[in-house]
């Protein structure tokens, strides 16, 4: 049954997935890999919905939606083996935004 999470829910679903594995969580360097990999099968799967590039016919279908969310399990693969707080970092990367970029572009209901 789905549910909604959040991020420290999500991490901890994905480290009692990891773990119940001998090999745990791969190195940095191969969850970049990883995620460089899934990175491309989203960028196939724009240009295949959005893009002039059709599928082929013999192609499976995939979805942005999957590509997505394989992307997200690998970012949190890599945050949990490094011990990063995913909740944390979108904070501070919120404020990073919201300071920097606060009149950068034209708000809709402008104060």
């Amino acid at each position: 049954m789905e549910q909604d999470l959040t991020i420290k829910q999500m991490q901890a679903e994905v480290d009692a997935y990891i773990s119940q594995f001998k090999e745990g969580y791969f190195s940095p360097l191969a969850l970049m890999a990883r995620l460089t990999e899934e990175a491309g099968e989203l960028a196939r799967e724009v240009n295949h919905f959005y893009g002039e590039k059709p599928k082929r016919k013999d192609e499976p279908e995939n979805t942005i939606e999957m590509e997505l969310a394989d992307c997200m399990f690998i970012l949190t693969c890599f945050a949990n083996s490094l011990n990063i707080d995913l909740q944390t970092a979108f904070y501070k990367m919120m404020e990073k935004f919201n300071t920097r970029d606060a009149n950068r572009w034209t708000k809709k209901n402008p104060d």
